[in-house]
């Protein structure tokens, strides 16, 4: 066990991380940004919808799926541009890996919302 901070002060510390890493994807990640906003949108419109609770649950999921895959693409594009800005094969793939997961939860969204609202 690696020494360090327990209990309700690692809690606490590790939400502040997580509330730096999404200020940081706020200021930083315009994509981010539109899909944050989308999210927000979206999620009130599923409040609205006359659908069954486990129906909002899934559209609402859904678009924060793609919340979190951007976060976590964005991670690996920090990171890979952090090693160096010369273009090299091995980063190319991560950068496209991680925009093609994005793409990927995107796409689910597109056919959770289409499935239940076209049901």
């Amino acid at each position: 066990m690696k020494p360090g901070k327990t209990g309700i002060r690692r809690i606490v510390d590790a939400t502040g991380y997580s509330i730096q890493g999404l200020k940081a994807a706020w200021l930083h990640e315009a994509a981010f940004r539109q899909e944050m906003i989308l999210t927000t949108l979206l999620s009130i419109v599923a409040f609205l919808l006359p659908v069954t609770h486990i129906e909002r649950i899934l559209l609402i999921s859904s678009l924060l799926l793609v919340v979190i895959v951007e976060l976590l693409n964005s991670a690996v594009e920090a990171v890979v541009d952090r090693i160096g800005s010369e273009h090299h094969e091995l980063s190319g793939r991560a950068k496209d890996i991680g925009s093609a997961a994005v793409f990927v939860a995107l796409a689910l969204t597109l056919f959770v919302w289409s499935s239940v609202l076209l049901a």
